[in-house]
């Protein structure tokens, strides 16, 4: 896969995404917000990964926003930065994502390691929601899952103050998972993303499934029983002599069903 403003290698069963604009903090822009979701997509079809690390260039930024340089002034979607596609990709892959944060994590970056399934950080990375102080907001993802993390009145601190979180202070209140020393972020990354990937694919695809259902309404429902029970079903004496029955316009042979 050949991208501009991502790169993306696999190291066996891990598949690394690097957010590649370190000279602008990483920023996404239009173009990175597409790149990241058709990566995603790519790794939803095939099946040599197991587990994605998403983290950011250089040694200072994870992610600190977007930008809309270059897109249309307008208040309709096409003047829209397709943020909410990069979350989406993530959320519906069957894959856990680990956000590994190498630097700071503001506004749209922190929602972005939120989205992710597990994240782990170096000692000197920030956390900090910054938008109601700045002229805007995320009132969706930023908020939803902001809570679920970290409690109704941290989150709202989060949004109304714009504190700035250290990663000792962001592990201690669930907002990340693992804070590991700068020099050794890259190793054990990939030592907790093999950890992951030692676990059973199909279980854990359903596990995020599960977990997911619950924000995503008709979608996350339908991600649960569609993707996961009814490809598991599809394999049954009973699908299988119904679909033969069918094709062979004759009655079905009940004594198949159920097993």
């Amino acid at each position: 896969m050949s991208f501009t403003e991502i790169l993306y290698e696999e190291v066996g069963p891990v598949g690394v995404i690097t957010l590649n604009r370190p000279d602008d903090g990483n920023m996404f822009t239009e173009t990175m917000c597409h790149e990241l979701r058709d990566c995603i997509e790519q790794i939803r079809r095939e099946t040599r990964t197991r587990v994605v690390v998403l983290t950011g260039a250089g040694d200072k930024f994870f992610c600190i926003g977007g930008r809309k340089d270059g897109m249309e002034d307008t208040n309709l979607y096409a003047g829209v930065l397709p943020t909410l596609e990069m979350y989406e990709a993530i959320d519906r892959l069957q894959k856990p994502v680990i956000a590994s944060v190498n630097g700071f994590a503001v506004g749209g970056g922190n929602v972005l390691q939120m989205v992710c399934d597990l994240t782990i950080a170096k000692e000197s990375a920030v956390f900090r929601q910054v938008g109601p102080m700045m002229g805007s907001f995320d009132a969706g993802y930023g908020t939803w899952y902001l809570e679920d993390l970290v409690g109704k009145k941290k989150a709202k601190e989060m949004w109304y103050t714009n504190i700035k979180l250290s990663a000792a202070e962001a592990q201690s209140i669930g907002l990340i998972n693992r804070v590991v020393p700068d020099a050794e972020l890259k190793q054990k990354t990939m030592e907790f993303a093999l950890d992951v990937a030692d676990r059973g694919a199909f279980a854990l695809a359903s596990i995020k499934g599960a977990f997911n259902a619950r924000h995503g309404g008709v979608a996350g429902l339908s991600r649960v029983t569609h993707d996961l029970l009814l490809r598991q079903y599809l394999g049954t004496d009973e699908a299988k002599e119904l679909s033969a029955s069918f094709a062979e316009r004759r009655k079905p042979d009940g004594s198949k069903f159920g097993h």
